[in-house]
């Protein structure tokens, strides 16, 4: 959509439909057991690595659904406004912004090609160590807690609908 577009109106932003599901997203990052009992750190870096990585399964499930799979450029644009105005929020001027997204996005893309092998493969042990490496621990020793927490919402997010993601829903 062109920015004409986005400034006067005269459409509605495509992405729209999808911010339902980018809320799902941060809400499911925030769940509290990724921390209290996956010993993902509480931080904003561990928070960031949470995101990424609900980010990432609900990237896998779309990839996979030949309706979805088209609309995943607009929910990474969600991510990316979002954490665009996280940085702008945290102080982090215009000339440094850019090269932060394109790290963020760097680091999303090379997490979600791990998750997406270590997922295939199912082997718990080789996504625990890649956990370990992508995701800010307080606790490393709950890596594994953190695996099947994470296949778990995998195995929920294959079972949901595309009208279920466009309405913010993961299966039960």
């Amino acid at each position: 959509m062109s920015l004409f577009a986005r400034l006067f109106g005269t459409q509605q932003d495509p992405r729209e439909e999808w911010r339902p599901l980018w809320h799902t997203i941060v809400e499911q990052a925030r769940e509290p057991d990724w921390y209290r009992m996956c010993g993902v750190a509480d931080t904003v870096e561990g928070r960031f690595d949470m995101i990424t990585l609900v980010l990432s399964l609900v990237m896998l499930k779309m990839e996979q659904d030949e309706e979805l799979a088209p609309q995943t450029a607009l929910v990474t644009e969600l991510f990316v406004e979002d954490m665009e105005g996280q940085l702008r929020e945290a102080g982090i001027g215009d000339p440094t912004v850019g090269k932060k997204i394109g790290n963020l996005m760097s680091s999303m893309g090379g997490r979600l090609g791990t998750y997406r092998q270590r997922l295939a493969d199912e082997d718990r042990a080789a996504l625990a160590e890649a956990l370990k490496r992508n995701v800010t621990m307080a606790q490393e020793d709950e890596a594994e807690a953190l695996a099947e927490r994470m296949i778990r919402l995998h195995k929920r997010l294959r079972r949901s609908s595309a009208e279920q993601l466009r309405a913010g829903e993961i299966a039960a």
